[in-house]
């Protein structure tokens, strides 16, 4: 997980799964060809999004979760060599079972 990381409101930290480098056929595949992954694991969980009514809604995530996300969702960034991305929980599309 990320040092100093605690995603506010209704936002996920999520750790991208790795894709593979070679095709099923065997074909290996360079970095400019492969696609993004959307699948990953949730690594930190927002206390969740608060209503005009001062409601807070939690996030139906937990750390650990294995999900699947939108295409292009959230802000990507790296640290300590592992890519992460940031998204608001409505990014978040199923949970793997």
């Amino acid at each position: 997980m990320p040092k100093k990381l605690e995603p506010l409101g209704n936002r996920v930290v999520v750790e991208p799964m790795k894709l593979d480098d070679v095709t099923k056929s065997g074909l290996v595949l360079p970095d400019t060809a492969k696609e993004k992954s959307q699948e990953g694991k949730v690594v930190a969980v927002g206390p969740g999004r608060v209503t005009d009514e001062g409601k807070r809604i939690e996030i139906d995530v937990k750390v650990g979760d294995k999900v699947v996300y939108a295409k292009y969702a959230g802000t990507e960034f790296k640290e300590d060599g592992k890519d992460y991305i940031i998204m608001e929980d409505s990014s978040i599309l199923a949970k793997i079972l």
